[in-house]
C-alpha cells in the first residue's frame, strides 16, 4: 500500500464542501451549508465566482465546455443542471437523475457518470440523462473521478463510513472490483484531478485538500 501525502489543505470558502471539479481553470466546490458553487483559484485561494445553487449540490462534473452539477431540491430528490460561470444555471437543462436519486459525478471527457450509493451502482449516463450501462458498485463510494480515460480512482468506503481507501476502479468492466492504492482520512468526500494532484474534500473539517499518493 502507498501512502498519502498533502500538497495543500484549504479551508473551504462555504461550510461543509462536497462535489468538487476543474473547470476553465477554476477549482469548483459545492457547499452543503450555504448551498452555493464556488470558482476557486487554486493557487491563490481566492474566490473568484460565487453563485447560489437551486438546492444542495451533491456532484460535479466537467463535460462539453458546461459544468454538470447533481442538485438535491427541498424534497431530496435529485436533478442534473447545466452551470456555465457567463450564464449561471441553465433551468432548461434541469434533468431528473434515474430514480431521482444520486450524488458524486465524474467525466471521462466524452461521457458523464453518477453514483447511486443506495443502489449501489455507477451509471453511465446518456446525452438526456438516461441510463446508458450500469457498472456495480463493489463498496460504498466517498467520491470517483478520472485521471484520464480509462482510469479511474474512487474513494472506496466500508458501509459504516469508517475506513476508506483510495483505489482504481476499472469502469470499463460491469462488475470491477476496487484495487487499493493507499488509506485515506474518513472525512474524504469527493474527488477531482487537476492534471498534477487529486482534491478531495474534508468535509466535515471544511478543508479542501490537495495529495498525491506514493
Amino acid at each position: 500500500m502507498q501512502t498519502i501525502k498533502e500538497a495543500q489543505r484549504r479551508q473551504s470558502p462555504g461550510g461543509r464542501p462536497q462535489p468538487l471539479a476543474f473547470h476553465d481553470g477554476l477549482l469548483w466546490i459545492g457547499s452543503w451549508d450555504t448551498g452555493k458553487l464556488y470558482g476557486m483559484d487554486a493557487r491563490q485561494w481566492t474566490v473568484a465566482c460565487e453563485v447560489d445553487a437551486p438546492g444542495r449540490p451533491f456532484g460535479l462534473a466537467s463535460l462539453g465546455g458546461v459544468l454538470r452539477v447533481v442538485v438535491a431540491l427541498d424534497d431530496d430528490d435529485r436533478y442534473l443542471f447545466g452551470f456555465t460561470p457567463e450564464r449561471g444555471f441553465d433551468a432548461s437543462s434541469k434533468t431528473p437523475c434515474p430514480d431521482f436519486t444520486g450524488s458524486h459525478l465524474a467525466s471521462d471527457g466524452s461521457s458523464l457518470y453518477l453514483c447511486q450509493q443506495g443502489k449501489r451502482r455507477i451509471l453511465e449516463l446518456d446525452d438526456s440523462g438516461g441510463i446508458r450501462r450500469e457498472i456495480a458498485l463493489p463498496t460504498r463510494c466517498g467520491g470517483f473521478a478520472f485521471r484520464a480515460p480509462g482510469d479511474c480512482r474512487i474513494l472506496s468506503a466500508d458501509d459504516e463510513f469508517d475506513n476508506l481507501t483510495f483505489a482504481r476502479l476499472d469502469l470499463s468492466k460491469n462488475a470491477p472490483d476496487a484495487e487499493p492504492i493507499a488509506s485515506i482520512n474518513a472525512e474524504a468526500r469527493a474527488l477531482t484531478f487537476d492534471g498534477d494532484l487529486w482534491w478531495t474534500s474534508y468535509r466535515e473539517e471544511n478543508d479542501v485538500v490537495a495529495f498525491t499518493s506514493s
